[in-house]
C-alpha cells in the first residue's frame, strides 16, 4: 500500500523541540520532493517546508526559518522536521506531503501533491 505516515507529534512546552518523521510505504522517496504542511482550527492550511530529491536543499516559511530544519534519509526512507524554540502557534496538526519532481520552489505550498500523510498533531502548551 503506497502511503505517508507521519509521527512525533505530541505536547511540548514553548521553547521546547520536537521532532516530526514522515516515512514512505510502498515507494520510493528518492525522487520525490517531500514538503510539510501544518492545519489548525479555523485557520487555513500553511506551508512549512520543503526539501529538494535532488540534492536536499530546502524552503521554509518566514514563520520557523530559524528554528525548523528538514532533512531527508533517502536510506530509510524517510524525511524529518526538527523543530526548536516552538511557540504556541506552531501548534497545528502537521502532514506531510510527496510529489515527484527533483527540486523546491519558493512557490512548494502552492504545488499539486501527490502523496499526502494523514497527520500528526502537535500541541504547545504550558
Amino acid at each position: 500500500q503506497v502511503q505517508l505516515v507521519e509521527s512525533g507529534g505530541g505536547l511540548v512546552q514553548p521553547g521546547g523541540s520536537l521532532t516530526l518523521s514522515c516515512a514512505a510505504a510502498g515507494f520510493s522517496l528518492d525522487d520525490y520532493i517531500i514538503s510539510w504542511f501544518r492545519k489548525a482550527p479555523g485557520k487555513e492550511r500553511e506551508g512549512v517546508g520543503c526539501i529538494s530529491s535532488s540534492d536536499g536543499s530546502t524552503y521554509y516559511a518566514d514563520f520557523v526559518k530559524g528554528r525548523f530544519t528538514m532533512s531527508r534519509d533517502n536510506a530509510q526512507n524517510t524525511v524529518y522536521l526538527q523543530m526548536n524554540s516552538l511557540e504556541l502557534e506552531d501548534g497545528s496538526v502537521y502532514y506531510c506531503a510527496a510529489d515527484m519532481r527533483p527540486r523546491c520552489g519558493v512557490l512548494f505550498y502552492r504545488y499539486s501533491y501527490e502523496f499526502w500523510g494523514q497527520g500528526t498533531q502537535v500541541t504547545v502548551s504550558s
